[in-house]
């Protein structure tokens, strides 16, 4: 759900944010595995279809590639960190950035029913307009 509302975010921004590719991989688990129910409900509800969309397992070359690694868990930031080698400079919760006092992980709402998908959707809505704008800050900061 995290990658297919980044992205739909992102095509909302001027270029070069609008070319960055969201790519979803699981810190655990197996590749091709179809997204659960709950999550495609969840997200048709906000007119997103990620029907398609299938498990990637995160690989070294994925880390390597990426202009910012985004868990949503502490556990998920600790298992890149043990899988890294290097570990990613850029490495952040998708709630890292939100100003104030608030909780900055998500829950997985694996297995849950529809209203939990519904709740950490919206946890991930409040969280990108503070993960865009320190995105924006990555590139301008990236060399040419």
């Amino acid at each position: 759900m995290a990658a297919a509302l980044l992205q739909h975010a992102l095509r909302a921004e001027a270029e070069p944010l609008r070319s960055l590719k969201v790519v979803s991989a699981a810190v655990a688990g197996r590749g091709g595995q179809p997204v659960s129910e709950n999550s495609v409900v969840a997200l048709r509800k906000v007119g997103l279809d990620i029907t398609a969309h299938r498990s990637r397992t995160l690989t070294q070359q994925m880390l390597d590639d990426a202009l910012a690694v985004i868990g949503m868990t502490e556990s998920h930031r600790a298992m890149v960190m043990l899988q890294g080698a290097p570990v990613p400079a850029n490495l952040f919760l998708f709630r890292e950035f939100i100003p104030g006092p608030v909780e900055r992980e998500i829950g997985d709402p694996y297995g849950g029913p529809i209203r939990a998908y519904e709740a950490a959707r919206d946890e991930m809505v409040e969280a990108i307009p503070s993960l865009v704008a320190h995105i924006k800050t990555l590139i301008a900061g990236k060399p040419a």
